[in-house]
């Protein structure tokens, strides 16, 4: 049982950071197919992908 609510803890987080960093890219003036790419690399890729993008977001 604390296996199934560690997992869904980490699948809720892994949207939520997601959907920040969709919304980061699309705030910071990026198309919406790069936010989108953007989207599908962090679900997918949840660590790598949101560490890529926080290397290469415009600040």
């Amino acid at each position: 049982m604390v296996f199934l609510f560690f997992g869904f803890i980490l699948l809720v987080l892994n949207v939520i950071t997601s959907i920040w960093a969709y919304r980061d890219s699309v705030r910071k003036g990026n198309s919406k197919e790069y936010a989108i790419v953007v989207l599908i690399g962090t679900l997918f890729f949840p660590i790598i992908g949101l560490i890529v993008y926080l290397i290469i977001r415009n600040d």
